[in-house]
Order: C-alpha cells, then sequence, then structure tokens
C-alpha cells in the first residue's frame, strides 16, 4: 500500500462513516472503506433495502447500516465522518451544519482526492465547456506522454484511483459548483470557463454558486496557474482571487496574456512577450465557436507543461464529447444531433449558433429557476419550428411569444407529451435538407435521472425511425 493510500486508511480505520445516497462514485467508495475498516451507515431517501435493486445484496454482503426513508438524515447522529454527495442535502442547509458543529467531518469523494492526491492536479469549473475543455486537457496530456487520472464531475470517482495515482502523473478533475461548495484545497493550475446563472434549484441565491465557483482559485498556494474566460464579466472579476500566473482565454479580442483567436483565423498564445500561434480555426475538427473557446482554454491551461505539437495533434483531430452537438443520423435527407448537454439556455444558444440554417429544436425540461429571456431572441433568429416538452416548455414559449421579432418570425411552436412525441413531431416537419437538434435549455430530471440518460432515449428513438 503506497503512502497516500495508507494515509486515507489511517483516517478511515475504526470510523463511522455515513453516506449520502448510493450514486455510482458512492458504491465504490463504500466497498474500500468497509475493507479500509470503516463502520459503514447509507442514508438514503429509498424506503427499503430492496428498493436498491441489484445493489441490495452488495449492502447485506458488506453488513452496511441503513438509515432509510423520510427521517434518512438521522443517520447523521454520531457519525465521526459524513460523505456527502450533490444530489441530497445541501452543504449549507441545517442538517450538516450541525453535523460539523457537533464535530462530525464533512467531506466528499472529490476532496478526499485533494487531500491525499501525489500529483499535480488541473482542475476545471464554469457553467458551459466544462467537460469538453476537461477532455481536451487530458487529451493534450496523454499525446505528450503523460499518464493522465480523469474524473469528477465528468463521471469516473477519483479516490478509488489513488492507489495507481504516481507522483509523476497527473490529475485532471472537472468540478460543479455542488462539488466546489465546501473544496479546502484548490487545484494547481484551474480553469473558469464562465458564469453564468445556473442549479438556482440547489443554491439559494447566484452569489452562493459565484462563491461556490471560486473556490476553485481561492486556495491555491504558489506556484500555480489560472486560466480564466475574458469575456464573461464574472470571470473576469475573479481575477482579484488568483495568486499565480493568470491568463485569459478570449475568442473577441487579442491579448498579450493568454489564448485567443486572431483575426486571420490563427489560434494563437500569448504568455512572456511572444506570441505563438498553434493552430489554425479551419483545422479544428469540433463544431460551433463556443469549442473554439474551449480549446483555447484548454491550450492556455497545459501551455509550457506540453509540447506545442500534442496541442496541434489533439486540436486538428478531436471531433467532441457525447451528447454535445453530437451527429445521430441522417434519415430522408434530415440530420439528427443530440446536444442534451444543453440544460440551461446558455448552452443551447452555443449550439444553434453552430449552425449556418435554421433548425427543428426540441427543447424543455426540468426547471432549475434560471431565466429563459436570453434565449428568446436566439430561438426566433435560428429556429423555425420549435417542440417544447417538459415543465420548463410553457415558461420557454412565453418568452419567445412575448419578444417583439416573434410576430414577423414565421416561427412555428408545438408541444409534445414525451420524447418520443417530440422526435415525431420534429420529423413531420422537416423536409430533406432540414437538422434537427435535441438541445433543451433545461436540465432533465423530471423524465430522466441525468442528461445522458435523456440523449441516449433520443439517439435509440432516432435510430429506431423506419
Amino acid at each position: 500500500m503506497q503512502k497516500e493510500q495508507q494515509q486515507l486508511a489511517a483516517l478511515i480505520k475504526g470510523k463511522k462513516v455515513a453516506f449520502i445516497g448510493a450514486g455510482v462514485s458512492h458504491k465504490a467508495l463504500i466497498k474500500e472503506f468497509v475493507e479500509l475498516g470503516a463502520h459503514v451507515t447509507l442514508c438514503d431517501q429509498k424506503k427499503s433495502v430492496d428498493d436498491f435493486g441489484d445493489y441490495a445484496a452488495t449492502i447485506r454482503e458488506l453488513g452496511i447500516d441503513l438509515s432509510l426513508g423520510e427521517n434518512y438524515l438521522e443517520g447523521f447522529k454520531g457519525q465521526d465522518i459524513i460523505m456527502r454527495t450533490p444530489g441530497f442535502v445541501g452543504y449549507f442547509e441545517k442538517p450538516l451544519q450541525d453535523a460539523m458543529a457537533a464535530g462530525t467531518m464533512v467531506t466528499s469523494e472529490v476532496e478526499l482526492f485533494f487531500d491525499f492526491c501525489p500529483c499535480e492536479i488541473v482542475g476545471v469549473t464554469g457553467s458551459d465547456g466544462k467537460t469538453t475543455t476537461t477532455t481536451l486537457i487530458s487529451k493534450f496530456y496523454e499525446a505528450a506522454g503523460r499518464k493522465v487520472h480523469l474524473g469528477g464531475n465528468i463521471g469516473a470517482a477519483l479516490l478509488p484511483m489513488l492507489p495507481e495515482v504516481a507522483p509523476e502523473d497527473v490529475a485532471v478533475v472537472e468540478l460543479s459548483s455542488f462539488q466546489l461548495i465546501s473544496m479546502h484545497k484548490s487545484p494547481k493550475i484551474a480553469v473558469v470557463t464562465n458564469v453564468t446563472p445556473n442549479h438556482l434549484d440547489h443554491h439559494k441565491d447566484m452569489q452562493e454558486y459565484i462563491d461556490a465557483k471560486r473556490n476553485i482559485l481561492i486556495h491555491q498556494v504558489p506556484p500555480c496557474r489560472e486560466v480564466l474566460g475574458y469575456e464573461n464579466e464574472i470571470t473576469r472579476g475573479m481575477q482579484a482571487d488568483c495568486k499565480g500566473k493568470q491568463v485569459w482565454f478570449t475568442r473577441l479580442h487579442e491579448t498579450d496574456n493568454g489564448a485567443f483567436l486572431r483575426d486571420d483565423g490563427m489560434l494563437c498564445m500569448a504568455e512572456d512577450g511572444v506570441v505563438t500561434p498553434f493552430l489554425a480555426q479551419k483545422d479544428v475538427k469540433l463544431r460551433g465557436l463556443h469549442n473554439i473557446e474551449n480549446l483555447l482554454a484548454a491550450a492556455a491551461a497545459v501551455w509550457g507543461e506540453v509540447p506545442v505539437e500534442a496541442i496541434q495533434k489533439v486540436g486538428s483531430t478531436f471531433t467532441g464529447v457525447e451528447h454535445r452537438i453530437e451527429p445521430v443520423r441522417v434519415l430522408d435527407g434530415v440530420t439528427y444531433y443530440n446536444d442534451s448537454i444543453g440544460t440551461s439556455p446558455t448552452r443551447t444558444i452555443a449550439g444553434l449558433r453552430s449552425f449556418n440554417q435554421k433548425l427543428i429544436l426540441i427543447a424543455g425540461g426540468y426547471d432549475k429557476h434560471i431565466p429563459y429571456e436570453p434565449l428568446a431572441p436566439e430561438v426566433i433568429r435560428h429556429v423555425k419550428t420549435l417542440i417544447l416538452m417538459g415543465a420548463t416548455g410553457p415558461r420557454i414559449e412565453k418568452v419567445v411569444r412575448e419578444h417583439p421579432d416573434f410576430a414577423a418570425s414565421g416561427l412555428v411552436i408545438e408541444h409534445a407529451d414525451n420524447m418520443q412525441h417530440a422526435v415525431e413531431l420534429a420529423r413531420a416537419a422537416a423536409h430533406p435538407g432540414d437538422e434537427i437538434i435535441l438541445s433543451p435549455a433545461s436540465a432533465s430530471f423530471d423524465l430522466y435521472p441525468n442528461f445522458e440518460v435523456r440523449g441516449r432515449e433520443f439517439k435509440k428513438i432516432v435510430n429506431e425511425l423506419k
């Protein structure tokens, strides 16, 4: 057992540890914690062990205590450690704050990884572009021959990887506001893509959301590096939080300190008085101007850490991540795209702007209590048929119809009962040469556990069309 794993084991052995929820990362950790000598209690809103399905057998096998149902938070009492997760109780809500006041350590899988990780960590956060930027950074390092541990909000739990992490490796971590809100360590290299209204159904207000994002910066220890989006007012203001070598990324302005898109179509990096063109925009395989920004952010993060040739190789070959303007199928001359990552208006706007013709858009879903007014002019400009579903469907329709340009736009609005119905309506509205895109501008939780499941159902329905 390596030193870091021994330190983790010393923290856990003999301790009473409560896990909030049994998501993918917690399932892996619960087994590990039991094996390291912890006495584990699983706190979950499910009413009985059988409600965990296939995982019920593991619960019984590992001898896990359960605190279930309406009063599942009672399981916090008497615990040494609580492993939190964003899907249940908020960090600043009374149950967790009371536990901390009573001396319980409240932490998370990502926080413990940061505490014990022996290698350099690169962290990425923002309202939009996190996953593509994180993935690009990991691929840059891989192209340079480094062993990369990729995880966090991008899907894989990092703490179970700890035994395989060597000091010469690099961990590339996508971080959500929910993960960052209680962080007491920051990565050596930190990227903030942008900050726009999001997750206001979970955060008490916009300031709490912004402050959570700031945690990626404020605990940094020099030498360190910060990459901030210049075009976003909030991220621009985060310059005051930076303690190391801060650089910008921008698609709309030239800068003498960061990555930018030059007027001649070259992606460039300016640092220490030297401007280096490194890739032509025409050679970038990613679709959409927002992905040029993601590429600039990723290049600025690794500049000086990997050879320019590695950035060029990845930038000219990487075609994207699933659910992000993902081509699904061409049927009867109509192209279908899955952009289920469009969980907010800003994401959907970026997707719509990636096309050169008016689209058939499927939108709507779970309501995160964020404003939809910015979406209206973009829908009128880029969409010819709008098919709405879910709780936000009426909200989106209201702002679109109230826009002064709606009456003259010719935009057709229809409503669907579910995804199958939405695809059928979209197909009926389409003619050869048209493009249909699922980009909901909303979360998925009204009908699906996450945007990935939503996107895969859309793809399944589209691929089954006769």
